[in-house]
């Protein structure tokens, strides 16, 4: 069994309990568990912005998001998009060569293959250029209301040092995690993770003075 490294979790040895405990924890600490991307519940622009998001912030994604939709607001714009132009603006998010590009075909092939929807299904988003498993389950339980784990850096390395899952790589995060959330909650919980991730346990210096998880312990269990 994977050793919790997390030592809030320290004296929690069964995994269905750490869980439980951890999984109580995030809907109390967060319960409003909201994709932390803007992205104005239009499906087009949340894919986008989940391409963006890639070894990048939310925060920043938002910002550079108001000025690219509003130059770029559909998946025609960027379509008929020159590639340079969406650099320019993206730029701050990083890779913006690499992700202008990615964008451009997605969009192309979303008007060609889709009258330029999103498609519903895991095998029509993961088709699209850019988008692996953790876009298209984000896509999935945010837009399509099926919900599904979205193996984020954060949810990877949280659910990893907590000992909820035996390695630290998307595969292994999404497969063991979509076995041991309840399906119903599983969109839920990766949303409250980022949370999590983002106000205590930070990388790669955890405030763990101030982490509240274990105030949860005496009456979770």
């Amino acid at each position: 069994m994977k050793k919790t490294t997390c030592p809030k979790m320290a004296k929690v040895t069964k995994k269905s309990d750490r869980v439980k405990l951890f999984s109580l924890f995030l809907k109390e600490q967060y319960p409003d568990a909201l994709c932390a991307l803007e992205y104005e519940e239009d499906p087009f622009k949340l894919i986008v912005m989940a391409r963006l998001s890639a070894q990048c912030t939310d925060k920043r994604v938002n910002e550079v998001s108001k000025k690219l939709f509003v130059r770029f607001p559909d998946a025609k714009a960027f379509a008929t998009a020159e590639q340079k132009d969406v650099e320019e603006i993206i730029r701050p998010c990083g890779l913006f060569r690499t992700k202008a590009e990615s964008i451009i075909s997605m969009s192309k092939q979303l008007i060609e293959r889709h009258n330029g929807e999103v498609p519903s299904t895991y095998e029509d988003l993961t088709n699209l250029s850019g988008v692996g498993m953790k876009i298209a389950n984000l896509m999935l339980g945010d837009v399509f209301h099926d919900p599904k784990i979205v193996p984020d850096t954060h949810c990877i390395r949280i659910s990893h040092k907590t000992g909820l899952i035996s390695k630290a790589d998307p595969v292994t995060c999404e497969k063991e995690l979509s076995r041991l959330i309840p399906k119903e909650d599983q969109s839920d919980f990766c949303h409250r993770i980022v949370l999590f991730g983002r106000e205590y346990c930070k990388a790669p210096t955890p405030d763990c003075e101030k982490c509240p998880l274990d105030v949860m312990q005496s009456d979770s269990l």
